[in-house]
């Protein structure tokens, strides 16, 4: 695909791209590389570190192991009574 860039210096990628963020990364060549992104808020930026990766992994394993099931209320009850 060939592009051509207009006199107000933007270029047109085609709708499909619309909205999206595009990291633009200038080559030693002079040609650019625009790479695709999402933008994570600085508040939510947590749940991306390696650390949460991991637990986030862990959780999902034990789901996977513990289905979930119906909980017998009578059951619980007498549990947090004797303080389990």
């Amino acid at each position: 695909m060939l592009k051509m860039v207009g006199t107000s210096g933007q270029l047109s990628l085609g709708k499909q791209y619309a909205g999206r963020y595009f990291e633009v990364e200038t080559q030693p060549d002079g040609g650019i590389l625009l790479r695709p992104m999402r933008v994570v808020p600085e508040t939510e930026a947590w749940l991306h570190t390696p650390e949460m990766r991991e637990r986030l992994a862990q959780a999902v394993a034990w789901m996977a192991e513990n289905p979930p099931r119906e909980t017998d209320l009578d059951e619980l009850a007498a549990k947090l009574e004797a303080g389990e």
